[in-house]
């Protein structure tokens, strides 16, 4: 194929791999191809002509059955005149604008026309600085829009983040990169899938200045570049990694090349690493190609794949990672290998291939992470760069407060339900988590209440809270109209649950209940209503399966996904669901396995669709078994207390991998009632975690059968540490008190033991602490524990109001310190002091340091809790060494 002159420097053959992935998917989304492709037939520079064959090459099938091609051809126009606007424009290389400046995604967020916006905030801001300066100053810009809260896996988009003022740290670097990138500056979202050291993840960004890619916690700025909480944990990761929507070409190493995109490892530039192969084998000792093989780290109970590879034609997968032990799996035509590994110990390990059934009985082992590491010494900020950085983050904080106070209040909600004569209670619990998008679903409420009630509270409280700040009233109208249509003699909470609500799984909510009435015939609205089997039937004639990009699954909307009848597994399910509730059919998907199922008219109960498309993948229909978990008596002083996905998981062998069955996290009520599964072989995995990060594990295998119930003890192992004394705190040391006066260490400590921690309130790792101690209200409060929240002159600004969290325990106190001389000598030196805020300590009735952990570390709470009711009231010899 002949092509014209090079555009963006790209080489013949990169030009021809993008022409031809562009005519595939022109093929793939012929059922929209006006929608997507008329676009090419408007005047186009051989620029604009390039740049969106790019990206419509490695479009996700989501991306193109969601939106159309107005709004890819506004992005690349911006994106392009920005690029001749600011001053670097020149001096970024065309590979890297077209990797990391022109995509318009970031994650798994809904794409809006938002670079433009963007641009029109920071440009005038960033105009005169360098290209490292404008990273930080974009940094300081995304701090004034939002800071940090945990929340559900939906990913919303950079204009909803900055409506709503806060989200998790995807969704913070998904604005950063989005922002960075509307000024022309490579940016991209990196993360480690799991941590190895502690039960979370976390996303952070990378920035690329004159030659030199550079990290920064996004929406949380440092007065410097390649600064951060994260610091410190990363150097204990296991991998960090980011993907790129093209077949990149590096210089990164790269961990997966896929024909849509390509995952590069990112980890050399945090932490030690070390190359490692897998040589996967047959039973007669011959290499065998084409094996998945998952590389696979202890996280939140369960052994999650933080990559998959294929074995190449000498049946071997190479793999970058940390010094720290992995679960090693190999899998192929139905037979497994596994092996546990210690990355430290050698650089190539073997599995077989001879497995065909699970083991039996229990096995234990120990997943231990990377060791602590001291990082590079800093250069010291002079005292005018940290006096101003302080004062930027004081700005900032003030800023996103004010706008916050355009949120509706209790009294205006009160105001609003009154009028409406709707309860006060629940108008603002709405409105309150709508937050920046209050006065939408006010207005929602004002207008729809007066002709249909309560339905319009009703239709916004089944809505998870993230959708209150993103949904508005053209959706809502819809699905609240839409549904009572529909309802007929169903009882309300099956109407409330699986009619009215819209929300099936993690996608962006539009509108899509008028959409199905209308375009099915009432003959074929009957016929599915009478067997939702017909349509079934009905789907499978024309829709088709397509996966492409894994962290996209399930993200297709169910209007985009019948309009171009293609969609990845989870999308189709969402479809189906969406359609059945449209029609008037109580439809879900399954609460742990999230497969499709529907109401069945004639008995009430569930039935699984079941579609051909994944038949190797669905389990015959039979009935399911039931598994009791059984207390464990014999070690219940010391085991913990039951928390799904916390301490344990269950999970179900398919296709020679383990899947882990999804229950809320957190669920506790494990005891009560059995658990309702399909037959099959399953794992049971218990695992508790030691300070230093290390995971005693266990696992429970055992079958479960159609028709039969099976106990199960939930068993742990035996963790037990001893409780050291770390030093002692001097209790006549003073703290300052909100009012102004000051009261000693040993007053606000009573004699018993205490809790103190010193915190950087608007920090991460300090609000993962506000979350974990508010969690553990009921415990603490009953143990009478006082709890002292520190805080430093340089936090406790004007912005700071205690009052603001809430939910805490009773005991607790915030004071001030104002040159941290209270905490103890050893935090000032490595690791804590590279750790970072916040700094805990629990201190026994003689005032000695029992436990401490400081910077980010998931389940420090519970940590504490646990030392400080072993030790609580319990007299203490004084240590005199």
């Amino acid at each position: 194929m002949t092509l014209q002159t090079s555009v963006f420097s790209l080489e013949q053959a990169s030009m021809e791999l993008i022409e031809r992935k562009f005519r595939e998917k022109q093929l793939l989304a012929k059922a929209r191809e006006h929608e997507l492709f008329d676009i090419f037939q408007q005047p186009l520079t051989d620029e604009e002509t390039w740049a969106l064959k790019y990206l419509y090459a490695y479009m996700p099938v989501n991306d193109m059955a969601d939106y159309d091609g107005t709004l890819f051809l506004s992005h690349v126009r911006q994106t392009l005149d920005i690029r001749g606007k600011v001053p670097w424009g020149k001096r970024v290389p065309d590979h890297l604008f077209l990797h990391f400046v022109l995509p318009y995604r970031v994650n798994t967020e809904n794409i809006e026309d938002s670079r433009g916006i963007l641009y029109s905030e920071l440009a005038e801001r960033t105009a005169s600085l360098s290209m490292e300066d404008a990273i930080l100053e974009t940094n300081y810009w995304c701090h004034e829009k939002a800071n940090y809260i945990g929340s559900d896996l939906r990913t919303i988009s950079p204009l909803t983040m900055i409506r709503n003022a806060r989200g998790r740290c995807g969704e913070e670097s998904t604005l950063a990169v989005a922002a960075l990138r509307s000024i022309g500056i490579p940016a991209r979202q990196v993360y480690t899938p799991r941590w190895a050291h502690c039960d979370d993840n976390h996303a952070w960004v990378e920035a690329w200045a004159d030659g030199q890619w550079h990290y920064i916690g996004a929406c949380e700025p440092e007065a410097r570049l390649d600064q951060g909480w994260f610091t410190p944990p990363a150097r204990r990761a296991m991998l960090i990694n980011t993907r790129v929507f093209a077949n990149y070409p590096g210089p990164e190493d790269i961990t997966l090349a896929d024909n849509w995109f390509t995952e590069i490892n990112l980890l050399e530039g945090y932490a030690p690493t070390r190359s490692i192969t897998v040589a996967v084998k047959d039973e007669l000792n011959q290499p065998v190609s084409g094996a998945n093989v998952y590389f696979e780290l202890y996280n939140m109970a369960e052994f999650y794949p933080i990559a998959e590879l294929k074995t190449n034609e000498l049946g071997e997968a190479a793999f970058k990672t940390g010094y720290g032990d992995l679960l090693i799996r190999a899998v192929m035509d139905g037979k497994w290998g596994e092996k546990k590994i210690t990355v430290s110990d050698r650089v190539r390990f073997e599995i077989v291939l001879d497995q065909v059934q699970q083991p039996e009985g229990i096995t234990d082992f120990d997943m231990v992470p990377p060791p602590e590491r001291n990082g590079k010494a800093l250069d010291v900020l002079s005292e005018e760069k940290v006096q101003r950085h302080n004062s930027r983050l004081e700005e900032g904080t003030n800023i996103r407060s004010s706008y916050e106070q355009t949120f509706l209040s209790e009294a205006q909600a009160s105001d609003i339900a009154e009028a409406a004569g709707l309860p006060q209670e629940r108008v603002w619990d709405v409105l309150r988590k709508a937050r920046g998008n209050s006065h939408e679903i006010a207005a929602f409420l004002q207008e729809r209440s007066a002709e249909f009630g309560e339905w319009p509270l009703k239709l916004l409280e089944s809505l998870n809270e993230k959708d209150l700040s993103d949904s508005f009233r053209k959706e809502l109208d819809d699905h609240l109209i839409g549904s009572l249509s529909q309802r007929g003699e169903l009882p309300e909470d099956i109407f409330l649950r699986y009619i009215l609500c819209p929300r099936v799984l993690y996608e962006m909510i539009v509108p899509y209940k008028h959409f199905f009435q209308e375009v099915f015939t009432e003959a074929q609205v009957a016929l599915f209503r009478q067997n939702a089997a017909e349509l079934v039937r009905h789907l499978e004639s024309e829709w088709s399966l397509w996966e492409d990009l894994p962290n996209l699954k399930g993200r297709g909307n169910p209007v985009g996904t019948f309009k171009i009848k293609k969609g990845d597994q989870a999308s189709l399910d969402i479809m189906f669901v969406a359609i059945c509730r449209s029609i008037g059919i109580p439809a879900r998907l399954h609460p742990s396995e999230h497969k499709p199922q529907y109401m069945a008219m004639a008995n009430g109960g569930w039935q699984d669709a079941v579609f051909a498309n994944r038949a190797l993948l669905q389990l015959e229909q039979k009935e399911n078994g039931k598994l009791r978990l059984l207390k464990d008596n014999e070690s219940s002083d010391e085991a913990p207390a039951a928390s799904y996905s916390e301490n344990f998981t269950f999970a179900r062998l398919e296709n020679g991998i383990y899947k882990t069955l999804v229950y809320p996290n957190g669920k506790s009520d494990v005891y009560d009632e059995p658990f309702e599964l399909a037959q099959g072989s399953y794992r049971l995995t218990t695992g508790i975690r030691l300070k230093d990060g290390t995971a005693c594990v266990r696992f429970s295998y055992f079958e479960l059968r159609a028709g039969e119930q099976m106990d199960i003890p939930l068993t742990f192992r035996s963790a037990k540490q001893g409780i050291p004394v770390l030093g002692t705190l001097n209790r006549n040391d003073t703290f300052t008190m909100q009012g102004g006066s000051d009261q000693s260490i040993g007053e606000l400590i009573g004699m018993n033991g205490a809790i103190v921690a010193w915190l950087e309130p608007e920090r991460e790792p300090t609000k993962h602490l506000f979350r974990e101690l508010g969690e553990l209200a009921e415990p603490l409060n009953k143990l009478g524990a006082p709890i002292v929240l520190v805080v430093g002159d340089s936090e406790w600004t004007a912005s700071f109001d205690p009052s603001r969290y809430k939910g805490l325990p009773s005991r607790t106190v915030f004071v001030r310190d104002s040159t941290y001389a209270s905490l103890p000598d050893f935090i000032a030196v490595p690791p804590a002091s590279e750790a970072g805020f916040p700094h805990l300590l629990v201190l026994d009735g003689q005032d000695q340091i029992r436990y401490t952990a400081s910077g980010y570390k998931i389940g420090t709470g519970k940590e504490a809790l646990q030392i400080l009711t072993s030790i609580w009231q319990q007299p203490t010899k004084r240590s005199d060494t």
